[in-house]
């Protein structure tokens, strides 16, 4: 994974990147990390660099390269949505985190205090309780800070990162 380029960002969208950075290194397995706003964008990414072939790729391949952070964020999103309209039909409060296991891997979810969703995929070997243990130190850490001002600049940053990728 390739560390992301905050070169002209506050210091508070430099240090979720710092976090995340440190998550991906500190977690063994981890195969693609991303942030996702309440209303599904992707605010930060474990591979700028995967996210730019996703959205290159498209032209010959609709569905992009599997694994990238772009379609995790997606999934993510998609499973949270799901997940808050189950807890709301089952009249069973907010929803804390959410896992999905599968045979060759995992996909981890957990709420931000914001609305926003850390996603996590990791590989079938991963240590599920260390995965959430580091999710919930960056989850405790991130949530203060996602301000929709900061939402805004992280969403620019990767709109600014797109255009200057080759397509």
């Amino acid at each position: 994974m390739t560390a992301p380029s905050t070169y002209g960002l506050s210091s508070e969208a430099r240090n979720l990147h710092w976090l995340l950075t440190n998550l991906v290194e500190e977690v063994p397995g981890l195969l693609s990390v991303a942030v996702v706003s309440s209303d599904g964008l992707l605010l930060l990414s474990s591979d700028p660099g995967r996210n730019a072939q996703a959205r290159a790729g498209r032209g010959d391949r609709p569905g992009g390269p599997r694994g990238s952070s772009a379609d995790l964020a997606t999934v993510v999103s998609g499973i949270g949505s799901l997940t808050i309209g189950a807890a709301k039909l089952m009249d069973a409060g907010g929803v804390r985190h959410t896992m999905v296991a599968m045979d060759e891997g995992s996909l981890f979810i957990m709420s931000i205090s914001d609305g926003s969703l850390l996603g996590v995929h990791g590989s079938a070997d991963c240590d599920m309780s260390v995965v959430a243990y580091h999710m919930a130190l960056f989850v405790g850490r991130a949530g203060h800070v996602l301000t929709p001002e900061l939402r805004s600049e992280l969403r620019k940053s990767l709109e600014t990162e797109s255009a200057g990728s080759p397509r």
